[in-house]
């Protein structure tokens, strides 16, 4: 049996910009995705601690060292630039494995989103 669990987070990191005009996804600066194990095109789910929102899109790469986290296209509707957000994946994996898996558990400053 095979069952979801979280596979890497990124706890409360800042939106620096919404893009409404953009096709779709969130861009996320590739020192976060290299810290959190999350890669260019997953899917990943962004719970927004100021409004409530919960949506799920696919990552796109930003720049290293930017702090860029970029809701584009309609998921800039379910936050504002200054909105503090978390960024989750999920893996699959068969429930004895789960067990002892170790999530990629990340705690940037969200003032900044760099790396403590």
């Amino acid at each position: 049996m095979n069952i979801e669990v979280v596979k890497s987070k990124l706890h409360k990191v800042t939106v620096t910009e919404a893009n409404l005009q953009y096709v779709g996804s969130i861009t996320i600066d590739e020192d976060l995705l290299e810290a959190s194990n999350i890669i260019e095109n997953e899917k990943v789910q962004i719970v927004n601690i100021n409004n409530g929102e919960r949506l799920e899109t696919y990552v796109i790469k930003g720049e290293r060292g930017s702090g860029e986290i970029c809701l584009n296209g309609p998921a800039a509707r379910k936050a504002t630039v200054g909105d503090v957000i978390i960024i989750i994946s999920y893996a699959s994996m068969d429930f004895e494995e789960a067990k002892s898996f170790k999530p990629f558990l990340i705690f940037p400053d969200t003032a900044t989103n760099k790396l403590v």
